[in-house]
């Protein structure tokens, strides 16, 4: 060994060391970053954030917030000031209630401006109780919009009558309009809400099938609303019940009856397709949760504090499960309602049309292509690479058009088709 190998082999190794020991630390930096990252983008939002986004929200026409003024939501928050839950729904019931009063007394004398009072009224108690009615003030703003749901309704042509169908010792609650005039039987879509819509939302949209023959019942599926039971492996039996009273209503078509789904809704209207086909002509589904998304890794890591979603998706989720209470037991509970864990998905379906949204964060896509390679029939499928949940891209698919664009004419032509 020469004098300059003694010399500058240890000084070089220092320096590999050292190198080494900062990639390492820049490394692990970074790596920390990303966590923190993570952790934020999981984060709920806070008040002052929450008011924020849904006043953007109500600007842009953008779920939940859909036909709500910009100006009725930020009165309504200039007396929220913190996520007690009363305090929000004593907001929205303050300015709701306005026009409530309103529409009350214009009756009368102005019946179009008291029907327009009430949808306002409507909306913004419906907001108020959103996601779910979990405290007292939100169980109230509830009630309230269910009231002034039941007023504006008094205004449809043709009418919309309450239905209530006994089920296990309760109710199923649901909103029946058939077309004006019709000539024997027509043909019905069920309508089943998502997680925080209701099916005052779906009586709402589905008065647009009417003019096509097509009449409709929309009840709230399992947890949500007025629904008697929640979700189980086998709340789908609350379904098949609405599918009987259909069938019992001489003015209905037993053999041309539909189910639509949004989100929560679309995963009953998947295991309908496979459950009750024989019952079914077809069956359309917007974004809905098959297997992948009961995985307790994606609640951890894409449900809670889940931005696409304004505010307490994972808490709105657990209150309509049975029997769940924690966070523990829902990541225990959910794989068990997976279509594939309870070995229906690959079984024969009735035909189905498919939406969803590439950018989905709240169920992946990756569900909804698994969807759409099982079963007997071919599926028809609308997928959006732009789009987020159900499809929608704000500004060019809003929740409307994908309505009025693709739903409305594939069940026109599904139920209007001759029976196979």
């Amino acid at each position: 060994m020469t004098a300059g190998q003694t010399i500058w082999g240890p000084l070089i190794m220092k320096n590999r060391i050292s190198f080494l020991f900062l990639t390492l630390l820049l490394v692990c930096t970074v790596m920390a970053d990303l966590v923190l990252a993570q952790k934020e983008e999981r984060r709920e939002r806070t008040i002052d954030e929450v008011k924020t986004e849904a006043i953007h929200r109500a600007e842009v026409g953008q779920y939940p917030l859909i036909g709500l003024d910009p100006a009725d939501v930020k009165e309504a928050f200039e007396t929220i000031h913190t996520a007690d839950k009363d305090e929000w729904a004593a907001g929205f019931m303050r300015v709701g209630d306005r026009y409530f009063n309103e529409a009350k007394s214009l009756e009368k004398t102005d019946p179009t401006k008291a029907n327009a009072d009430y949808i306002r009224a409507w909306r913004i108690y419906s907001f108020g109780r959103w996601p779910i009615p979990a405290s007292p003030g939100k169980q109230r703003s509830y009630e309230k919009a269910l009231e002034a749901f039941r007023e504006h309704a008094k205004f449809f042509d043709p009418p919309m009558e309450v239905v209530r169908i006994p089920f296990e010792g309760k109710e199923i609650i649901g909103y029946l309009r058939l077309p004006k005039n019709a000539k024997g039987p027509v043909p019905l879509v069920i309508a089943v809400n998502g997680l925080d819509s209701r099916k005052e939302d779906l009586t709402e949209s589905f008065s647009a099938i009417l003019p096509f023959g097509i009449g409709y019942l929309a009840v709230d599926g399992p947890g949500t609303g007025q629904a008697p039971i929640k979700v189980s492996e086998t709340s789908e039996r609350m379904l098949s019940k609405v599918i009987d009273y259909a069938q019992s209503r001489p003015e209905i078509d037993k053999n041309r009856i539909a189910l639509h789904g949004v989100s929560w809704g679309a995963y009953w209207a998947t295991k309908m397709a496979i459950v009750e086909r024989a019952r079914l002509r077809g069956c359309s589904a917007q974004s809905p949760p098959i297997d992948m998304f009961f995985q307790k890794d994606f609640l951890m890591n894409h449900l809670l504090g889940n931005r696409e979603y304004l505010f307490d998706q994972v808490p709105a989720l657990m209150n309509i499960l049975e029997g769940v209470h924690t966070l523990d037991e829902m990541g225990e509970f959910l794989p068990k309602i997976s279509l594939v864990h309870q070995g229906l998905l690959g079984k024969p379906m009735a035909p189905m049309l498919i939406i969803a949204g590439v950018l989905d964060t709240q169920v992946p896509i990756e569900d909804e292509y698994l969807l759409l390679s099982k079963g007997d029939l071919p599926k028809e499928a609308w997928i959006n690479p732009h789009g987020f949940h159900l499809g929608r891209q704000v500004g060019v698919w809003p929740d409307p058009r994908i309505f009025k664009e693709v739903i409305i004419p594939w069940l026109v032509k599904t139920l209007q088709s001759p029976a196979n």
